[in-house]
Parts: C-alpha cells; structure tokens; sequence
C-alpha cells in the first residue's frame, strides 16, 4: 500500500492465516504488542483493493489470535482470506513512549556510521525468525544490507533529526574464532 500523508500512513499491524474450525474463524497473526489490541482499531485495511476487514470477536491461542470476521461465517470464506495482510493508519496507534518507536517510523530514515557518513536508507525492519534487522539500502550501487537490529548496532535513532547510527558488527577473518 502507498503511504498517505505522514500523519495517515497504512501501518501493516497483522497477517490472516489459517482458517480455525469450521464456523468461519481465522488465526491472524498480530504484529503488535498487544495481540489483542487489534479487535479495537476498527475497520482494518487490507491489501486486496476495496476489502476492510472488522472484527467483531477475538482470543488469543497460542502464538496467534483467533478472530470471528464481519460477514465470514463459514470455513469456506475463511480460507480465501489467507495470506490476506491487515492495516490501519498510523495517526490510529497510541503515540510511543519517549523510547520507543514503531518500526514504520524507521523507514527512510538515513542511515550513518558513527563517525556520521551516510551509509544508505532504512528500507526495511524485516524479521526472518532470528530477531528485527535493518535492511539499508547503499544510494550509490544500489545494494542493500542487513544489520542486526540491536542496541549494539543501532545505538542512537533520532526519528526527528531524520537518522539513526549504525555500528557494523566486526566480521571475523576467514580462520579466526569469534570472540567468547
């Protein structure tokens, strides 16, 4: 989805998966802190032009929430929603604490060492299932990079000033240990 006006921007706050049962449920897997807190956004936005999705009921199991969806009532219907991504604008979300951010926020920024040479922009906060990377884009060739999204690699992130340092983790010569 394009982003809107800053303030509106779509933020992705969940996946629908599997169908659960036979009654039309669906487990969704929730990128926010909060499972739960998606039932409260409201209509949400999806990546199938049109679509809102609304849910009227949901627990959590497991790993994932299990949701009853406005106008799905049967497992067939459920399943054509799988894989179907779920939005809401950004200016719905409470506002972060003084520390905290979303990881929307930190698409675009630019990305610097620590000497303060810009390196690249922040593409994506991807998660392969080993924890959040960085993936930074070099303006020049074109490349991207992944950097472990960790306090030790990104030490300051001033989403205001535009910005966040990187220090890239040193990479062990070929035959060298790494460090216990």
């Amino acid at each position: 989805m394009a982003p809107a006006v800053d303030g509106d921007r779509q933020i992705l706050v969940g996946r629908i998966g599997a169908a659960h049962g036979i009654k039309g449920e669906v487990r969704i897997q929730s990128f926010t802190e909060d499972p739960l807190a998606l039932a409260s956004y409201g209509p949400l936005s999806t990546n199938r032009p049109g679509l809102t999705i609304v849910i009227l009921a949901a627990r959590t199991n497991t790993n994932v929430l299990v949701a009853r969806l406005a106008g799905v009532s049967d497992r067939t219907a459920a399943e054509r929603l799988n894989g179907l991504e779920l939005y809401v604008a950004r200016s719905v979300l409470p506002p972060p604490d003084e520390d905290d951010f979303y990881h929307a926020d930190l698409i675009g920024l630019k990305a610097r060492l620590a000497d303060g040479t810009e390196i690249g922009e922040v593409l994506a906060v991807p998660n392969y299932g080993a924890g959040d990377l960085i993936e930074v884009r070099d303006p020049h060739s074109g490349d991207t990079y992944l950097y472990p999204f960790s306090r030790a690699v990104v030490p300051e992130i001033r989403i205001a000033e535009g910005y966040l340092t990187i220090v890239p983790p040193i990479e062990a010569e070929p035959g060298e240990e790494e460090p216990d």
